[in-house]
């Protein structure tokens, strides 16, 4: 007996140690990984696949907006076929045909953070971004009193999220404050170095300009840039995204303003569904989550520690990687 049991115990940490299978992984595929943001998306994720008794396959693209790395990632996907795929497609035309494959094979594909162009789609997850471009216009007519010039720092061309949020900017300014002029619209390309650059040509060409909106994470740390390095104190600052830096800058005055989205929950309500449609449910075939203004007013309220507060990010990212 002894000697079996000896026999047994490689083969017990064999098996431990191999792979899932397949039918048992889902795969989450977000624009990038290096920003908290995306990190925050992954423990939500991996919280909802937990509860159901599945486990989650986390890649992106080095880059965010890599769209042909991001198809061959989901490809792989499908072709090893795995339970479903929650994407955050970084173009919504480039990754509709991959989004198509997938539904034809039977695999789940819910959509999040950014939209695609098919009806192919699971479900469609995502902050209410129209609205989160209408609220940095409201917040910036406020604090200009309803005049000025000001730019729009974008992400990029073909990206859902951001082109929803540039155009209720656009709609709120155009229709209710006919005192503001958008005079630059720029994109930063993910590359905080091109989004600096872009706000510095921004303030050199137009020294009145008065306000700023940037709508993504990465072109909100090099606008930022550009305006602590011009001293820049004197332009009202609408950023989207939170990470400590634009915590401090906000408590600091650099910033005057953050558009908050909730990841942990994007990430958690994408894979739900996803196990829904698995165990035979209907999940929803879209979930809109609000878009929340922050300032130094209500930046320490306890209702927003959770998509504020450095503290939280670190423990719902505690382990990831």
């Amino acid at each position: 007996m002894r000697f079996r049991l000896l026999l047994c115990v490689p083969f017990l940490l064999f098996t431990a140690c191999l792979p899932s299978s397949p039918s048992k992984v889902i795969g989450v595929v977000p624009k990038g990984a290096g920003h908290v943001f995306w990190l925050t998306v992954k423990a939500g994720a991996q919280k909802a696949a937990a509860e159901a008794g599945y486990t989650i396959e986390w890649n992106a693209p080095t880059l965010e907006v890599d769209a042909s790395r991001q198809k061959d990632i989901v490809d792989s996907m499908i072709t090893r076929r795995l339970a479903g795929i929650a994407l955050a497609p970084v173009d919504r035309k480039a990754l509709a045909g991959t989004v198509n494959r997938g539904n034809a094979a039977g695999i789940p594909m819910a959509i999040f953070d950014s939209d695609v162009d098919t009806p192919n789609r699971l479900t469609y997850v995502a902050t209410d971004n129209r609205e989160g471009g209408r609220l940095a216009a409201r917040r910036l007519a406020e604090v200009l009193g309803g005049r000025g010039k000001v730019a729009l720092i974008g992400f990029m061309p073909g990206s859902a999220s951001t082109m929803e949020r540039e155009a209720g900017f656009r709609e709120e300014v155009q229709g209710s404050f006919p005192g503001i002029q958008i005079v630059v619209e720029s994109f930063g390309m993910a590359d905080r170095a091109k989004a600096m650059a872009v706000t510095e040509n921004a303030l050199t060409a137009h020294p009145d300009l008065a306000g700023i909106f940037a709508d993504n994470e990465s072109s909100s740390a090099g606008a930022l840039q550009a305006i602590k390095s011009r001293q820049a104190r004197k332009v009202k600052f609408v950023a989207f995204d939170a990470n400590e830096q634009f915590i401090e800058d906000l408590r600091a005055g650099w910033i005057d303003a953050i558009i908050l989205q909730d990841p942990y929950q994007m990430g958690y309500e994408a894979v739900k569904a996803i196990t829904t449609r698995l165990t035979g449910g209907v999940p929803p075939p879209h979930r809109d989550l609000p878009a929340t203004l922050v300032t130094l007013a209500n930046l320490d309220a306890k209702d927003l520690s959770p998509l504020i507060l450095p503290a939280a990010q670190k423990q719902l990212t505690k382990g990831l990687h």
